[in-house]
């Protein structure tokens, strides 16, 4: 995670003080402008949905179901773990991180009120992807067939994409913005994939066969005795 850390304040510098007269960087306001330009009533309602299913008192919401949901019909807690660190990871990345970076929102209309943190990187976005493609490599693991593991993924992977081009859509974040945050995420995904659900990882003192501990050692010989 301080790794990580490391790698989106170091894009983030890139994105604002190194490549920012760069091309892509240079044509984003070309991408957010066109964005505003092709804007309807179908289109806003629907780009309000998607940015209200990512803002924080939804995904917290839905987070807290879903592991539930999967705590009781699974049974076991590795699932529900994965899903929550996977979400409060990004989290604390995407805070971190805005404090370290500085960067303005899009010169276009802002359809949401801007929250007081850097448009870089996307937190609606990183959350979406933490919570809905984590979802989504819970179900799919749990998939025998290959057609349903694709489903899931295809279901479910299209909320942070919509999420991101709505953000976008709204005037609120750079197409890089939510790039960092698919880094940020995906990699928050990984790395908890690693430690939780990754059965042959072990939690607690391994158990060696045939060495015995002190207490064990201790209630031989009162047995014995």
């Amino acid at each position: 995670m301080a790794v990580l850390y490391g790698v989106m304040v170091g894009l983030g510098l890139l994105v604002t003080k190194v490549l920012d007269d760069v091309w892509p960087l240079t044509v984003e306001d070309t991408v957010n402008r066109q964005l505003e330009a092709e804007r309807s009533g179908t289109a806003n309602g629907v780009s309000l949905v998607f940015s209200t299913i990512a803002s924080t008192p939804a995904i917290i919401a839905v987070t807290a179901v879903v592991a539930c949901v999967l705590a009781l019909t699974l049974r076991r807690w590795r699932e529900p773990a994965f899903l929550i660190g996977a979400v409060t990871a990004q989290a604390l990345i995407f805070l971190f991180t805005t404090l370290a970076i500085d960067r303005p929102r899009p010169a276009v209309e802002h359809m949401d009120v801007s929250p007081p943190t850097s448009s870089f990187p996307s937190g609606h976005t990183s959350a979406a992807v933490a919570l809905y493609c984590g979802l989504a490599l819970v179900l799919a693991l749990r998939a025998r067939r290959t057609s349903t593991k694709v489903a899931w993924w295809s279901l479910l992977v299209a909320v942070p994409i919509g999420v991101a081009l709505t953000r976008m859509y709204r005037g609120m974040h750079h197409p890089s913005d939510v790039v960092g945050s698919f880094v940020n995420a995906g990699t928050c995904i990984v790395i908890m994939a690693r430690g939780v659900l990754d059965r042959t990882v072990r939690w607690g003192r391994e158990h060696v066969p045939g060495r015995r501990t002190a207490r064990n050692r201790q209630r031989v010989s009162a047995g014995t005795t």
